[in-house]
């Protein structure tokens, strides 16, 4: 018997759900940036992804990039965080790119490819209007001249960010704003700005409407790839798999219960003030995973059975069509935020299904 919690990872579904997004973006002019940051930096889903027809592989976690180099991933690794002063070293002898903000960042990463005898590519990210990271418009063309004076730095392009702080929509206005920029960098300076990177799953809604895509030639794509959904309503796309990825969990009690507490009510473990509306008894039955390991608020339970809440190390359930015995195996499909807790958590197994059926399982 396997042990749980677990992740159980198809990654078939996620190879399909990779290689239809490359298809799909493709025809638009559009390269993929397989993210791994939401894979912990998975050798094995980065291959996946590489196999699928991703262009590089990007994280936001150097220690991701590190993990993959030490599995002797071989692809184009780009870090999409801004990088820490402290880290500028590892960043430049890890990373081929990093997407920066600051120039003071961008003269130590200079400062330490010149020590490590390397080159190392920056984009330029730039602010329209999510609020999160990003250079000011109107202070790129500037940045760029700087960059370009610093040795050892190859300036690779520009890039933003949408949806991740405020839920700003990439639209037809703002990725126009991108390639006009480009379009200017270009003309100002006398370059050519190779990669101009619209954004991530967010952007899928606008990249295949239809409408004018510009300069824009590439897309950081990890939700999508692994939960097949877009993320601005965390809506299915057509034909992807939405359980690449499944959560599994063990039942450790199971009894008749009041469904409203009793005593003096204060806060919960976590802050909250629980519901303490009176259902009479119901069916409770306690899940040995908790906040350490996922967020419960999402978690989609199978048909009949409910999320209660949870603690640190309990997840509540309530069933109102069939019995949760002990030892019973219960499985959750996950949203972004369950996914990447449980990813990180040290007490969730992963188990990884290989692309061939005679291939044994994968656990770490």
């Amino acid at each position: 018997m396997m042990s749980a919690p677990r992740l159980e990872i198809d990654l078939c579904k996620i190879h399909h759900n990779a290689c239809l997004l490359v298809e799909r973006l493709g025809k638009r002019g559009i390269s993929v940036t397989g993210v791994t940051k939401a894979a912990l930096g998975s050798a094995e889903i980065a291959a996946t992804l590489l196999e699928a027809g991703v262009k590089r592989l990007g994280d936001s976690r150097i220690e991701n990039i590190e993990a993959m180099r030490f599995a002797q991933v071989a692809a184009a690794m780009t870090l999409i965080r801004s990088p820490m002063l402290s880290q500028a070293k590892r960043v430049v002898m890890s990373a081929n790119v990093s997407c920066n903000t600051e120039i003071e960042v961008i003269k130590k990463l200079s400062l330490e490819a010149q020590k490590a005898g390397r080159t190392h590519g920056v984009i330029l990210m730039v602010e329209l209007g999510d609020l999160r990271e990003g250079i000011m418009p109107e202070d790129v063309t500037d940045t760029v001249r700087e960059t370009l004076n610093l040795p050892n730095i190859d300036f690779k392009g520009i890039g933003t960010n949408l949806a991740c702080r405020s839920g700003v929509s990439p639209d037809s206005r703002n990725m126009a704003m991108l390639s006009e920029l480009a379009d200017s960098i270009e003309t100002t300076l006398g370059l050519s700005v190779e990669i101009v990177s619209g954004g991530n799953s967010a952007n899928l809604e606008w990249a295949l409407s239809g409408a004018e895509i510009g300069r824009v030639n590439d897309l950081r794509l990890g939700e999508a790839i692994l939960l097949g959904c877009e993320t601005l309503h965390r809506q299915p796309i057509d034909g992807l798999h939405t359980d690449a990825i499944t959560l599994c969990a063990e039942v450790i009690e199971a009894k008749v219960k009041p469904s409203k507490p009793s005593g003096t009510i204060a806060q919960t473990a976590f802050g909250e003030v629980p519901p303490s509306t009176d259902r009479g008894l119901v069916t409770q039955a306690l899940l040995a995973v908790g906040q350490q390991d996922i967020d419960p608020s999402g978690l989609q339970a199978p048909t009949g059975i409910d999320v209660l809440g949870a603690s640190s190390d309990h997840l509540i359930l309530e069933s109102d069509c069939f019995e949760l015995s002990v030892g019973a195996e219960v499985v959750f499909q996950l949203n972004y935020s369950a996914l990447v807790r449980a990813m990180t958590s040290p007490f969730v197994t992963k188990v990884m299904t290989p692309a061939s059926p005679s291939a044994e399982p994968i656990q770490i």
